[in-house]
């Protein structure tokens, strides 16, 4: 097949360090490739895969509306005059890209990462369309867009490969928060467990940019690291996360909003370490219990878990992940639609 992976301007695709959605698109233009089909990317600048790669826009998340609006134009464009050229178009982006081919035989497949604003699917529903099927990358998340057309969970993916298992760790390896530092990720959680348990916490992710949560972390957060128990270790690369969450006894997830997927447990079941999560958004579906990770409802059963963590096989955790998570059964997942 001939096929066309969109996504929004703003980060590299794949991106150097934080940019989930990005690195999930490069993934799949690689898989795709890998299994012998023709790929093709329309990304941001410097974006690159191993098929062909159309680049458009600027990489900057604070770009004007006005730039907004030439990037639509030019996606326009594109799939306007390439209408014919491919049988699948996989997007990621923004929905309002499909509409010049919405009713064209090419097949399209619609791919949220997030809480879904129906009005663009009530409104994209209305016109005349052919072949399209949104997913939502939990069950959770098509919860909040399935007002209208036909909508399928597939789940996100990772690379097994780029992590390795480390199948023991000692009874005093650390705990782990990965994420971004806003409050609605639940650092502030993780270092209240940490201390109640008398476990090192080691904290990877991004400063918040935003004033509020700059703020969060300026107050809450950075005069609890004291570079000993509470350590932070800076936002990670690849090859640094896949070292720090191997040597975790568990990733701590104490997430304070209805997450969509999040790709960190996985990333952490990848390396035979399981999750401690709270019982929000998709964690019911990510978590499988006692195999993988554990599920708590508040900072006292994620206390207690800390200890319960420790009878999971690290092997098993990462084996039964990968039958689920892994890039090459979601592509498949994907291609079967």
């Amino acid at each position: 097949m001939k096929i066309l992976l969109l996504m929004d301007p703003g980060i590299t695709v794949p991106p150097l360090l934080y940019g989930g959605h990005e690195r999930l698109v490069y993934l799949f233009a690689e898989e795709y490739h890998r299994l012998g089909h023709e790929v093709t990317l329309l990304a941001g600048p410097d974006s690159h895969c191993s098929g062909t790669t159309v680049t458009f826009g600027i990489n900057n998340l604070n770009r004007s509306q006005l730039q907004k609006v030439k990037e639509i134009l030019f996606v326009w464009k594109y799939l306007w005059q390439n209408r014919n050229n491919f049988d699948l178009v996989h997007n990621f982006g923004r929905l309002i890209y499909l509409l010049p081919i919405i009713n064209t035989n090419t097949k399209k497949t619609m791919t949220y990462g997030r809480p879904v604003s129906t009005g663009g699917i009530k409104f994209i529903n209305f016109l005349p369309n052919k072949n399209l099927i949104f997913t939502a990358c939990s069950n959770y998340c098509v919860s909040t867009g399935s007002v209208a057309g036909t909508w399928k969970t597939v789940y996100n993916a990772i690379d097994f490969s780029l992590y390795q298992l480390n199948e023991t760790v000692n009874a005093n390896a650390p705990l782990m928060f990965l994420g971004r530092l806003d409050k609605v990720k639940g650092v502030h959680t993780a270092i209240k467990v940490a201390k109640a348990t008398n476990n090192q916490l080691l904290i990877g992710g991004n400063i918040p940019n935003t004033p509020d949560n700059y703020q969060y972390y300026k107050n809450e957060i950075e005069p609890l690291i004291d570079g000993d128990q509470i350590k932070y270790l800076g936002a990670l690369n690849d090859a640094e996360k896949n070292t720090y969450l191997g040597q975790a006894k568990a990733l701590l997830f104490p997430i304070e909003w209805d997450e969509p997927f999040g790709m960190v447990m996985v990333e952490a079941m990848a390396c035979g370490t399981p999750v401690i999560a709270f019982n929000r958004g998709s964690v019911p579906e990510v978590i499988d219990e006692n195999i993988t990770g554990i599920i708590v409802n508040t900072i006292e059963q994620m206390v207690k878990a800390t200890n319960d963590i420790a009878p999971i096989d690290r092997k098993n955790c990462r084996d039964h992940a990968y039958k689920r998570f892994d890039i090459k059964i979601v592509a498949n997942n994907y291609l079967n639609l």
